[in-house]
């Protein structure tokens, strides 16, 4: 049977993904379709999983979830509540970070505890080993949590904009790698 093409969610992490973020950049080269929250600042769970679902639900093509930092905890929110997993194929989940660290900032209160189920769908981790956000273990205990392949990219930061990553073709690689999967 000959599936449709999915199409590809991109979802920034808390502030939003700036011009020079490989999400941004994916989005203008590739024409990936960016999910726009209403408050990019004191982002609340219940908002940004409301969102997810809508643009879910607004195209009936299966979608491939490309996640950044507290997008990452956006899609095992969802996945957590959600009776619409079946529309996703896979998840690209770049940095995830630790929102129950005491010294998380009060803005990403809302998001704890961190959703801990299997995802109901492929997914893959990318953690670095010295992301200021994360420890390398608890990184790969959420994915583990998650049921995500990990991927240690090493010591690049908080796999960023700053990380010098431009275009990132080693990550658009493993989203290739995701969307095959069927």
């Amino acid at each position: 049977m000959n599936t449709p093409s999915p199409r590809i969610l991109i979802l920034p992490g808390w502030l939003n993904s700036g011009p020079d973020h490989w999400q941004s950049r994916w989005e203008a080269r590739y024409g990936d379709q960016r999910v726009e929250q209403d408050d990019w600042e004191w982002p609340k769970r219940g908002d940004w999983m409301a969102r997810l679902e809508e643009a879910l639900l607004a195209d009936p093509r299966p979608a491939v979830l490309v996640a950044h930092s507290l997008g990452c905890q956006l899609v095992a929110a969802w996945a957590a509540h959600t009776r619409h997993a079946d529309r996703v194929r896979g998840a690209l989940l770049v940095a995830p970070p630790d929102t129950e660290r005491d010294d998380a900032p009060p803005q990403l209160y809302f998001w704890r505890p961190i959703a801990r189920q299997r995802l109901p769908f492929p997914a893959t981790a990318v953690i670095s080993t010295d992301d200021p956000f994360c420890s390398p273990e608890r990184a790969a205990e959420m994915a583990a949590q998650w049921g995500a392949t990990l991927v240690n990219l090493g010591p690049r930061g908080h796999i960023n904009a700053e990380s010098g990553l431009g275009d990132w073709p080693e990550g658009r690689a493993l989203l290739q790698a995701l969307c095959a999967t069927d």
